[in-house]
């Protein structure tokens, strides 16, 4: 199964870096300056880490959307066929330098993702904690972070919680995107950056 990173800045790298030590063998990141850009941070990664542009990250069975909130609409609108496709929204809507939340017209962030990428199964995941959880790993204080994922499509957010579960770190289905993307979307969610764990 092949993965790609639409974004590999803090969230989408870490991410990126967890899922190559899990043992994923076919990544391919990408950024908005292209291939060439990226490489260095490819290589760091790891051999299983490929350099590529965005309608090769988009082209992957899994695709992590991991960009600026108001880049979403430009990162998504490459081309793709998003049908068929799972499409995994890490963003938050909010940005430096005001931190305030975007108007989302009463949607959570992941129904609006979700209307950029018509056809596409959009799974919430890995957007609530930061990215040094991702680089220090699942295990802390004796027990083991939990992740939490929400999603319309039953079939990819159990692909999801699959991968998640390679990872080490515990996924956690809080259900539908309107409900559950609620409840872990930052700000206004009462899930993010808090460090649950199980013991």
């Amino acid at each position: 199964m092949s993965i790609g990173f639409l974004g590999t800045g803090a969230i989408g790298g870490a991410v990126a870096g967890l899922l190559a030590r899990s043992g994923a063998t076919d990544i391919v990141v990408s950024n908005s300056r292209g291939a060439a850009s990226i490489k260095p941070l490819a290589d760091q990664l790891g051999p299983s880490v490929t350099a590529g542009d965005a309608s090769q990250a988009a082209a992957c069975d899994i695709v992590f959307l991991s960009v600026p909130w108001s880049r979403v609409p430009s990162a998504l609108a490459n081309g793709t066929d998003w049908a068929g496709k799972i499409l995994v929204d890490t963003t938050n809507p909010l940005e430096a330098p005001t931190f305030r939340k975007a108007d989302l017209g009463g949607k959570t962030s992941s129904e609006v993702v979700s209307s950029h990428a018509p056809g596409a199964a959009v799974v919430k995941a890995f957007n609530h904690l930061q990215p040094t959880a991702y680089d220090t790993g699942p295990t802390v204080a004796g027990g083991r972070r939990l992740l939490f994922v929400s999603g319309d499509d039953t079939s990819a957010k159990q692909t999801l919680l699959d991968l998640i579960a390679k990872t080490g770190f515990i996924g956690i289905n809080l259900g539908p995107l309107a409900t559950g993307g609620a409840l872990h979307e930052f700000p206004g969610g009462v899930l993010p950056a808090r460090n649950f764990i199980e013991i």
